[in-house]
C-alpha cells in the first residue's frame, strides 16, 4: 500500500548519497543551528563543567550562527571546501566561551580535512571527523575526557568504521550521529562532577 513503508524500508529505498558538496553543506549547517538554538537553554541548564555558568548553550549557539552566516558567504558555494572554510573562519572571530572555543577547533580541524575537496565521499567524511578530533585536543592545554573532546572522538571513530564497512554517506552520519548520542550519555561515567550533579555533559 503506497505511503505505509517504514522508516527503514524507505532509507533502504534511497540510492546510497556518495558525494556531499558545498550546496548540501550550505542546508545541512543551518538546520544544525535551528536544532542548536531550539535547545540553547535545556544546555544551559546542563551546564556544571568547568564552572556552572549557565552559558555554554548560549555560547555554542552565537559560536554556530557566526559559523553559518560566514559560509552563507563562501567565495564558491558548490564546493564543500570553500563552505567549511569560511565556516571555520567565522566560528573562530564568533567564538563565544571555552565551549565555543571548542567548537571552532572542531570546525577548523574539519575545514582542514576537507581542504583541497569540492565534494567529498564517505572516506573523506570521515577523515574530516578524525581531523577535527585531532584538533580540538591539540586546542587544549588539558584535555579533560568526559566532554566535547571524547565525544568528537568517538564520532570520529564510529566515522571510520562505518566508511570502511561501506560508502553510503547517510550510513556514516547515523554511525557517528548514534555514537556521538552514546558517548555524551558515557559523560556521567567519567567526569565525577557530571555524576554528582546528574547531567551529561553540556558541550
Amino acid at each position: 500500500m503506497p505511503g505505509s513503508e517504514t522508516a527503514s524500508e524507505l532509507t533502504v529505498l534511497r540510492h546510497p548519497l556518495q558525494v556531499v558538496n558545498g550546496e548540501q553543506a550550505l542546508v545541512g549547517l543551518p538546520a544544525a543551528l535551528s536544532w542548536l538554538e531550539a535547545n540553547q537553554q535545556e544546555i544551559n541548564d546542563l551546564n556544571v563543567f568547568p564552572v556552572p555558568d549557565g552559558d555554554t548553550g548560549s555560547n555554542m549557539f552565537l559560536t554556530m550562527r557566526s559559523a553559518v552566516e560566514e559560509a552563507q558567504h563562501a567565495k564558491h558555494p558548490e564546493s564543500i571546501d570553500s563552505v567549511m572554510a569560511a565556516a571555520a573562519h567565522g566560528s573562530l572571530m564568533g567564538a563565544r566561551g571555552n565551549s565555543g572555543v571548542i567548537l571552532s577547533q572542531i570546525f577548523r580541524g574539519l575545514a582542514q580535512g576537507l581542504s583541497g575537496n569540492a565534494q567529498v565521499d564517505a572516506a573523506g567524511i570521515a577523515r574530516a571527523f578524525r581531523e577535527a578530533a585531532t584538533v580540538a585536543y591539540r586546542a587544549v592545554m588539558k584535555p579533560t575526557e568526559g566532554t566535547i573532546l571524547t565525544v568528537i572522538r568517538e564520532a570520529a571513530d564510529a566515522a571510520e568504521a562505518a566508511a570502511a564497512a561501506g560508502d553510503d554517506i547517510r550510513t556514516v552520519l547515523n554511525h557517528v550521529v548514534r555514537e556521538a548520542h552514546a558517548a555524551v550519555e558515557r559523560t556521567t561515567e567519567q567526569l565525577a562532577v557530571l555524576r554528582d550533579a546528574g547531567v551529561v555533559d553540556a558541550g
